[in-house]
């Protein structure tokens, strides 16, 4: 029998394929180091650190039927995932992120969510013929979304009847698809985990400080944003005022899946009903043990 979800996770989940080393980097380095194949994606990151906080989420996105898709499903359910909502394609293949990070941090990616993207609104399908809600009955509880769906898709979901009653939580997926937020900031709808960077597009400007990106997101309309800042303060905003915290110091060992694992800890917190100020201090501490490599991937 299906368990029932705790959370959707809706967006990207594919293989990570990353490179690391200790050495500093810059372009056209040749190194040693180390080659690693793991699940990845922001959906997948959130959903598995969502797992290791004793919640059951459900993915919604698209893998492929080939050989890579059959494995990717494999691995989702032995980490404790629902993959009954996952849209399967037989034409499309499975989607790939590619990174390289130095001792300096990430060097270069390339995400390759082509396949999501090609797959639209199917990926929404069991919000709509009962496996997880109706038309009649909307899925009313928390939600996980990334911008890794079109833009097209996500002005879709900040205006959908389907996710009217949902406690939605949107990431970017990376600085180059932060404006794909900018319906949510628009409709004023959901809580938006963005970094420095992202603020800044989404504002298109610069910030100095995650408070400031804050207050400038909420005056272009935005409901509630969590904007952080790499070891620096990272801040809460919402109509209610700003809450800001310094995270815990520690050497950087990695840094792809940090702020998906801060999103996911500040999530699993507010679930479990923790203050704003416990549950922004228990995201930063979760994302600096992440990078400082502690947690296991």
């Amino acid at each position: 029998m299906t368990p029932k979800p705790d959370i959707l996770c809706i967006g990207s989940v594919l293989w990570d394929v990353i490179g690391r080393s200790a050495s500093a980097m810059r372009q056209g380095s040749d190194v040693p180091g180390r080659i690693t194949r793991l699940p990845g994606g922001v959906a997948m990151n959130i959903a598995m650190t969502l797992a290791r906080f004793g919640l059951t989420p459900a993915l919604l996105t698209a893998i492929g039927r080939d050989p890579e898709g059959d494995e990717l499903i494999a691995a989702c359910a032995a980490r404790g995932m629902v993959t009954e909502t996952v849209y399967r394609s037989d034409d499309l293949p499975t989607d790939r992120y590619m990174a390289v990070e130095g001792a300096n941090g990430l060097i270069a990616a390339i995400a390759d969510a082509h396949s999501l993207e090609a797959a639209g609104a199917k990926v929404l399908s069991p919000l709509s013929d009962g496996r997880l809600a109706s038309t009649a009955a909307p899925y009313q509880g928390p939600v996980a979304l990334d911008g890794n769906l079109t833009l097209e898709l996500l002005s879709e979901i900040a205006r959908s009847p389907l996710l009217a009653a949902a406690d939605l939580r949107v990431a970017p997926a990376s600085p180059g698809k932060a404006e794909r937020l900018t319906p949510f900031v628009a409709a004023g709808r959901g809580t938006l985990y963005v970094n420095l960077e992202e603020a800044g597009l989404l504002c298109q400007t610069t910030f100095r400080s995650s408070r400031h990106a804050a207050e400038s997101l909420l005056e272009k309309g935005a409901a509630r944003v969590l904007v952080t800042d790499g070891g620096a303060d990272a801040t809460e905003g919402h109509a209610g005022g700003l809450l800001t915290q310094t995270p815990p110091r520690v050497l950087v060992t990695r840094v792809t899946g940090a702020g998906d694992t801060f999103m996911a800890a500040h999530i699993a917190s507010e679930v479990r009903g923790a203050t704003a100020a416990d549950a922004l201090d228990q995201a930063l501490t979760a994302a600096a043990t992440y990078v400082s490599g502690e947690t296991p991937l």
